[in-house]
C-alpha cells in the first residue's frame, strides 16, 4: 500500500525549558505522551447505556475494549424507541450514558432527530401539520436539554428516499411528501441551528448517488445550515474497494464541506447477495465470523482508513456494529460474539494509537528548546516531574518554567 501524505494531520510542537529567571535549561528530557486525536475515530456507542444503567459483566467488557481505540461515539435517538409513549421519553439513560463519555474524553453525536425510520407510531394519530409541530418540538427538546453534553447530531436522516419509501406508512414520510425534501431539511437544519448555534449539524445518506449530491447542492443553495456531509458505508455485499472510495470522495469534497464516514461496515462473513436491494431484507438464522474472513476484514478496513485518514475534508469515520451479531445479526464487529478480539481490532488499535499517535521524548538545546512533528490532538507534556496538559491543533510552541 502506497504512502499517504499525513501532513495535514499534524502540526510542530515546540517547548522551551527555563529556570524561574527565564534562562534557558540545556540537555532537559521532555516527555511528550499523546492522550486524544482532534480526528474523530468513532463507533456505534449503544452499549454504553446499559453499562451505565447496571454495569453488568458483558456491557463492562464492551465498553473496556471500545475505550482502547476509539474517541467518538454515536447514541441512539430513534425517535420510536427513545420516546414509545408520548411525553416519557428516555432521557435519563441516554444523558446518563453521554455523560459518562464525555468524562472519558469521548465526543458524542446523537442519532438521528429526524427520520421516517423507526419513527414513533403515536404520531400517526395527527394531521401533517402538527406532527410538523411535533418533530420540531422534539429537535427543540433533545438539542437543548442535551446542550453542552451532545453538540453534534444526524439532524435528519436518508431524505433521498424518504417521500418515496413505501415499505409501511410513517409520519416523517407524510410530512416530506408535504414540504418536499428540501423544505423538510431546511426546516429542521434552523430549528436545530437556532437551539445551539455551536452545534456540528450534519445531513446523512445511504446513497452515494448523484441524487444526494443533488439535493445537498439544492440545501446549499437554500441556506440550509449544514456543517459536514455524512456518508454511511455499509458494505454487507462487499467492500467498495479504493477506487470507489477515491471516487465517492472526490464527489463529495467538491462541495467544501467536512465528510463524515457515519455508519461504516465491513464483515468477517459470507457476503450478502447481490441480489438484495434493501439490507433490512436479508435475515438468517446464523451469519458466522471465520478466521479467513476475518483477515479480510482487517485488509480492507485497513486500506479504507489509510484512505479516508489521508484526505484533508474527512473528518470522522464510525464503524456501525463494535461486536459482531448487532444489526442485521452480521459479523461486522471488531469483536466475536464472545467479547474476544478480531484481527481488525488490533489492527486498527495499532493504527490510532501507534502508528498514528506521538509518544516520545526529547532533548532541549543549547537554547532550551526542542521540537517535534506530532499528530494533532490532547497531550501531557512531563519535564521533571512538572506536567502541562496542552491541546495541538495548529503548530505550538509551549514554555516549562522549573
Amino acid at each position: 500500500m502506497k504512502n499517504m501524505d499525513l501532513s495535514h494531520r499534524k502540526v510542530k510542537e515546540s517547548f522551551r525549558v527555563t529556570d524561574a529567571e527565564g534562562r534557558p535549561i540545556v540537555g532537559k528530557k521532555i516527555s511528550v505522551k499523546q492522550t486524544n486525536h482532534s480526528f474523530l475515530f468513532g463507533c456505534g456507542a449503544f452499549h454504553f447505556m446499559p453499562y451505565v444503567m447496571n454495569g453488568d459483566e458483558d456491557s463492562t467488557a464492551m465498553v473496556e475494549s471500545w475505550k482502547k481505540i476509539f474517541n467518538y461515539g454515536t447514541l441512539p435517538f430513534y425517535w420510536g424507541r427513545y420516546e414509545p409513549v408520548e411525553g416519557k421519553p428516555d432521557f435519563d439513560t441516554l444523558m446518563k450514558a453521554a455523560k459518562y463519555m464525555r468524562s472519558e474524553g469521548v465526543q458524542v453525536k446523537g442519532h438521528p432527530l429526524c427520520w421516517h425510520t423507526a419513527c414513533a407510531d403515536w404520531l400517526m394519530k395527527y394531521d401533517n401539520e402538527t406532527i410538523m409541530k411535533k418533530q420540531l418540538e422534539r429537535i427543540d427538546r433533545e438539542v437543548t436539554g442535551f446542550k453542552g453534553v451532545i453538540d453534534m447530531w444526524d439532524v435528519i436522516n436518508e431524505v433521498v428516499i424518504m417521500p418515496i419509501f413505501d415499505k409501511y406508512d410513517n409520519a416523517i414520510t407524510r410530512i416530506c411528501k408535504d414540504k418536499g425534501r428540501v423544505g423538510l431539511i431546511k426546516t429542521v437544519f434552523e430549528e436545530a441551528h437556532k437551539m445551539n448555534p455551536d452545534a456540528t449539524l450534519l445531513i446523512n445518506d445511504f446513497n452515494t448517488s448523484i441524487s444526494y449530491e443533488i439535493l445537498i447542492d439544492g440545501c446549499l443553495e437554500a441556506g440550509v445550515p449544514i456543517s459536514a456531509i455524512g456518508i454511511q458505508s455499509h458494505q454487507h455485499q462487499g467492500y467498495w474497494g479504493a477506487e470507489k472510495v477515491h471516487e465517492v470522495l472526490d464527489r463529495y469534497a467538491h462541495f467544501g464541506l467536512p465528510i463524515h464516514f457515519t455508519e461504516n461496515t465491513l464483515i468477517s462473513g459470507e457476503l450478502m447477495p447481490e441480489y438484495i436491494e434493501d439490507l433490512n431484507d436479508w435475515q438468517v438464522e446464523s451469519w458466522p465470523t471465520t478466521p479467513e474472513y476475518e483477515e479480510r476484514q482487517a485488509r480492507e478496513i485497513e486500506e479504507m482508513y489509510r484512505i479516508l485518514f489521508s484526505h484533508p475534508q474527512v473528518e470522522a469515520i464510525t464503524t456501525w456494529d463494535f461486536r459482531d451479531g448487532a444489526w442485521l445479526g452480521a459479523p461486522s464487529g471488531f469483536l466475536r460474539k464472545d467479547n474476544s478480539p478480531k484481527p481488525s481490532y488490533e489492527m486498527l488499535k495499532k493504527l490510532t494509537h501507534e502508528e498514528w499517535w506521538t509518544d516520545t521524548e526529547l532533548i532541549t538545546d543549547e537554547n532550551g528548546y526542542a521540537e517535534t512533528d506530532a499528530f494533532k490532538g490532547d497531550y501531557v507534556i512531563t519535564v521533571d516531574g512538572v506536567e502541562k496538559k496542552i491541546t495541538a491543533t495548529e503548530d505550538i510552541e509551549t514554555v516549562i518554567t522549573l
